[in-house]
């Protein structure tokens, strides 16, 4: 049995959409208008809602609103985001051999909401949100020392160059999906342990652990 640990955008949940949309809106109500598009998250090195906001060259004293503003969208859509398809068949049968935990850049509601919309909620031992402190390397090792796992045995999934970073920062595998925010020449950049470009390819990978 191990320990796999998902991110939540662009993982699961296919928010693409909501990324470039909300973004557009939250920089309307700050009244300096943008146009993020896909590239914007391609060029990431880390991929947070702050960061995002310096790539679209929003000022520094604006950034905070910015991630607030965005944020509160997530929470206040009025049905979650699609899961990708295939993911939820993933995170049942991880379920069945695994310990799963989600650690994420987006809110716990929002994703506790995602959860319950797909009926996957009892599949899920912890949730780590972005209003919980500390790195993401940090949070990985906070979720192991919860979930009372070794290093040894923990992947996290992520469809990011930083969540490559984060794990190998906290010494365990990364496996990266290629149907996320970043392009799969982006993560490659970044050495991943394991690269999948389809759900059922990640299941496979996960029932071999």
């Amino acid at each position: 049995m191990a320990v796999i640990l998902f991110d939540f955008d662009g993982v699961l949940a296919d928010t693409m959409e909501d990324m470039l949309n909300f973004a557009r809106a939250a920089c309307e109500q700050l009244g300096l208008p943008r146009n993020p598009t896909p590239a914007d998250l391609d060029v990431l090195e880390t991929m947070s809602f702050a960061e995002y906001g310096r790539q679209l060259n929003l000022p520094p004293e604006h950034i905070d609103e910015f991630v607030s503003l965005c944020l509160e969208m997530f929470e206040k859509r009025a049905r979650s985001p699609k899961i990708f398809d295939g993911m939820a068949q993933v995170v049942i049968h991880a379920a069945e051999d695994h310990t799963i935990g989600i650690i994420t850049g987006n809110t716990t509601e929002t994703v506790q909401k995602f959860l319950r919309e797909n009926h996957l909620q009892d599949c899920i031992e912890l949730v780590i949100g972005v209003e919980q402190p500390g790195s993401k390397p940090e949070k990985i090792k906070n979720a192991l020392q919860g979930l009372g796992s070794l290093e040894s045995s923990a992947y996290m999934i992520g469809d990011s160059a930083s969540d490559i970073y984060a794990a190998q920062q906290a010494s365990i595998k990364s496996i990266v999906v290629g149907w996320g925010h970043q392009s799969i020449s982006k993560l490659l950049q970044a050495d991943p342990d394991y690269l999948v470009t389809t759900p059922q390819e990640l299941q496979k990978l996960l029932s071999e652990f």
